[in-house]
């Protein structure tokens, strides 16, 4: 039974939220063969490899997450904070890649 079959496609589509295309995710994408996502914050690691598995049909080979703190932030006297997020940093099997400028099919 594959890391696929064991949670249903509905949650698995929900799981991931979006790419992080930035110049530290472009960074490790390039030395450490990694793809970074912004996860749903209550995502294990399970989940995210088979979403990742499922959506881009590619070899999973770990995943390491980050509990990222939103940042304090002011406006005049009132103070807020921004969401927390989880970002998770998908290693792909030796030769896989994922191309986010293709368009989808």
């Amino acid at each position: 039974m594959s890391a696929v079959q064991k949670f249903s496609d509905e949650r698995l589509m929900k799981v991931l939220l979006a790419p992080v295309i930035s110049e530290k995710a472009t960074f490790v994408a390039e030395k450490n063969e990694q793809v970074v996502f912004l996860v749903a914050p209550d995502a294990t690691k399970p989940e995210i490899k088979a979403a990742v598995e499922m959506l881009f049909k590619v070899q999973v080979e770990s995943v390491q997450v980050a509990n990222r703190i939103g940042k304090q932030k002011r406006s005049g006297r009132f103070t807020g904070r921004r969401n927390h997020t989880k970002r998770a940093f998908v290693s792909l099997q030796p030769g896989q890649e994922i191309n986010f400028t293709e368009e989808a099919k």
